[in-house]
């Protein structure tokens, strides 16, 4: 996939990301469940400005973001224009399901990849790929029309802001975080 993909608002590459296939290494799946962070969203971690944990938000369209949320997951991202993201909610896992099987210590293809967290740990995504671009390795990002509907919704685990319809997912996939 082309970077000039991402040059453009979250808002809009995010229900964009459905149906498209991510592998990270010799893992990865079909992108079911994104949400939109822009710049001047008070949810965003851009919002007060450039710092050293976001600074990759502030990078070159196509950029991961990596960090960690409540001290215990890794969560993935993708910038978009300066100072947004898509944070990448949930996968349907269709490769490497044995490494993710081991990495997640479970069996249930459902659960692989069933919110950000999970995602990070099925796919081995951590701090070391933050600033890394989408078209290097470890990544591997090939654009497809998604299979289902796309619904909108407000976002989860936010309290700022949580009223935007900038959750978006595959309308009744299996996979999602949490049902629209």
């Amino acid at each position: 996939m082309k970077l000039d993909f991402f040059a453009r608002p979250a808002v809009a590459v995010a229900p964009d990301l459905l149906g498209c296939v991510l592998a990270v290494g010799e893992t990865g799946g079909i992108i079911v469940e994104t949400e939109a962070y822009e710049p001047d969203d008070p949810a965003s971690h851009s919002f007060r400005g450039e710092t050293q944990r976001n600074r990759a938000m502030f990078g070159a369209p196509g950029t991961a973001y990596v960090y960690r949320s409540y001290g215990i997951h890794w969560c993935f991202n993708i910038t978009c224009l300066p100072g947004s993201a898509v944070l990448i909610r949930a996968l349907e896992p269709t490769l490497g399901l044995e490494a993710m099987r081991a990495r997640r210590g479970l069996e249930s293809k459902r659960l692989l990849c069933s919110g950000p967290g999970k995602l990070c740990q099925s796919l081995d995504i951590d701090r070391s790929l933050d600033g890394t671009m989408l078209d290097a390795a470890p990544f591997n990002l090939r654009h497809y029309p998604p299979s289902g509907a796309v619904v909108a919704g407000p976002r989860i685990g936010i309290t700022k802001a949580a009223d935007h319809p900038w959750r978006f997912g595959i309308k009744d996939s299996p996979y999602l975080s949490k049902r629209f």
